[in-house]
């Protein structure tokens, strides 16, 4: 590809551009570190998009914007970072109690609580299991390099539109501060159009439209539920993304997402020239997450080991459990409030139990 045709950008950068190039003419969001590029990309870039941006005065205020803005029909969006994202949760249920399409872009900080401004992944069970009141999901995004949160963003405005729900861009701040060339060929990304035949553009000459999430009759809201249910069971079955690499005759698999795939996809790569039979599974969608090739590999006659690496105290790893349903031994090593995992400790820890092996 040209050189003209890369351009040097954060992941926080990368995500905003993607999102402006996916037709996102909508961004309310107040300043956190450390997603701000993020936001400050928006602040330059949305006028010249056509769109509006807004710095609102509180988390609280951005996702109730993004509400009022998606119920219109326009590609909306707000970013933040881990104490911010908690208080979304009430507005984000909203949106998915409206079936409204928004996309959320969460940089990960340390916690709990303030915490600190390095990188974690410890909001997994806030973006996979809910995070805030109800029976919803978000479909969950996890990229791991700038490139990918490019193009994830542009798939989160695409199935957010598609199945009427928040999509959760789930990254870091270390993806977020890293900068990579990115590659872009001509006007960028190929924007899908998806009617919106539900959307609040004035009622003359149809029935008026109504975005809500308040049912008090009663049986209406179990149904309504019902019905997200099978809206869910949908996404399950079709949207699980996932990468796999030399699976094939492998003693022990690596699993990991986001940053952390790129120093397991290290370890990987220097275990197998140690000559331990290493592969590696990296979850691209955490919400659905993939589980058909968890229990196809669990299926297999050899009893694997798993060896799950995370920048938490160990969330993800459940997930991995489950999909196993005990017929693989799995472990976790992880490093918590913004430690990270280095390549010799995932190498060490997995020539031990190999050894056991």
């Amino acid at each position: 590809m040209a050189l003209k045709d890369k351009i040097l950008l954060s992941g926080n950068e990368a995500i905003a551009k993607g999102a402006l190039d996916a037709g996102c003419r909508f961004y309310a969001g107040y300043p956190i570190t450390p997603q701000n590029e993020l936001i400050a990309y928006m602040a330059r870039n949305m006028k010249e998009a056509g769109g509006v941006f807004i710095q609102s005065e509180s988390e609280l205020a951005a996702i109730n914007m993004v509400f009022g803005a998606s119920a219109t029909g326009t590609r909306a969006m707000t970013s933040s970072s881990s104490p911010g994202i908690s208080l979304m949760q009430e507005g984000i249920s909203y949106i998915a109690g409206a079936e409204l399409p928004a996309v959320i872009a969460n940089i990960m900080r340390a916690g709990p609580g303030l915490g600190n401004i390095w990188p974690a992944q410890s909001d997994y069970f806030q973006a996979t299991k809910g995070g805030g009141h109800g029976d919803y999901h978000c479909i969950v995004l996890a990229p791991s390099t700038v490139q990918e949160a490019y193009g994830l963003t542009a798939l989160a405005f695409d199935l957010a539109d598609k199945y009427k729900c928040p999509v959760i861009i789930l990254s870091d701040g270390m993806l977020g501060q890293m900068m990579e060339p990115l590659r872009v060929k001509g006007k960028g990304l190929r924007v899908k159009d998806f009617a919106k035949p539900w959307a609040l553009t004035g009622c003359e000459g149809r029935k008026p439209n109504v975005a809500k999430s308040f049912y008090l009759k009663l049986g209406e809201l179990e149904k309504f539920n019902l019905k997200l249910q099978e809206k869910y069971k949908t996404i399950n079955k079709k949207e699980q993304r996932y990468e796999k690499f030399h699976l094939d005759k492998a003693d022990i698999i690596l699993v990991a997402y986001g940053t952390m795939a790129r120093l397991a996809k290290q370890a990987m790569l220097d275990l197998r020239e140690k000559g331990v039979k290493a592969g590696l599974i990296r979850p691209v969608s955490l919400w659905p997450f993939p589980n058909g090739v968890f229990k196809n590999l669990a299926h297999t006659k050899k009893r694997l080991k798993f060896l799950c690496l995370e920048m938490s105290c160990g969330q993800m790893v459940e997930d991995v459990r489950l999909a196993l349903n005990g017929r693989a031994d799995v472990e976790f090593l992880g490093r918590a409030g913004g430690g990270v995992l280095i390549v010799e400790e995932i190498v060490n820890k997995a020539r031990m139990l190999t050894r056991k092996h």
